[in-house]
């Protein structure tokens, strides 16, 4: 019912509302679909740590998953938020001003964006779920073609669930370490920037220090000159005024 109500306010909007409209509609969509995933999710978590109390039973019989109306919500909430995005990309597109066109492009791309990971966790629930589905429809066609056999075959299946549980403990981990190495290299990443950018300061400190001692080096020349220039300046004018003085007498 809740469902129903939230389509129809939507479709209304998208009907004859503003941009601002539906961009509100859209988040609170979000919020609506993400909370619909984390409800699924746990649902998945409870059933697969209760997987191993299957009842046996003779005959194959349906198995009804409450899972499946809360995906299909989830599914066209998502849907309808990737119909809104287009129609706000189609507003957004007509604004006359540069600054909020951007503005609105950014917040419209966002939505999209979020819905996107959105349909992409849905998609990846979907599959482990119609894999757990199927894998339960094969214990309980085993389980009841097992004649006076059943509680073998049960511990069987119990501990075929607790080697899928370890598996999928030890890709947890393996996601995390993962993650964590992905972090670690983006450490370096920055580490190696760092010090590229310290190389670049000393080099440009040394080219420094070469042109300072090269102009020391002339300082030094025009010095050993000028001395030189005086030294023979003095010389010259005691010459010339022995000269003066002998040629007077």
């Amino acid at each position: 019912m809740a469902m129903a109500v939230g389509i129809g306010e939507g479709n209304s909007v998208a009907g004859g509302g503003s941009l601002s409209d539906l961009y509100q509609n859209s988040r609170r969509l979000l919020l609506k679909s993400r909370d619909g995933l984390e409800r699924l999710e746990r649902f998945e978590y409870t059933s697969s740590s209760s997987s191993s109390s299957i009842p046996s039973s003779s005959s194959s019989t349906a198995i009804v998953d409450p899972s499946e109306q809360s995906f299909d919500a989830v599914r066209k909430e998502i849907a309808q938020i990737q119909s809104l995005c287009s129609e706000m990309e189609l507003l957004w597109r007509s604004i006359p001003a540069k600054s909020q066109r951007d503005l609105w492009k950014r917040k419209v791309e966002q939505v999209a964006e979020e819905a996107d990971s959105l349909k992409t966790s849905l998609d990846k629930y979907n599959l482990r779920h119609q894999r757990r589905m199927q894998e339960a429809r094969e214990r309980a066609e085993l389980i009841g073609r097992a004649n006076g056999d059943s509680s073998h075959v049960l511990r069987i299946f119990d501990d075929e669930a607790q080697a899928m549980q370890s598996a999928r403990r030890s890709s947890r981990m393996m996601e995390e370490t993962l993650a964590t190495g992905v972090a670690i290299l983006s450490k370096y990443s920055e580490q190696r920037d760092r010090l590229k950018r310290a190389q670049r300061k000393a080099l440009d400190v040394l080219n420094t220090l070469g042109l300072s001692n090269s102009v020391m080096r002339l300082i030094e020349k025009r010095n050993r000159a000028d001395r030189w220039i005086k030294y023979a300046g003095m010389v010259l004018t005691i010459v010339i005024l022995i000269f003066i003085w002998r040629w007077t007498r």
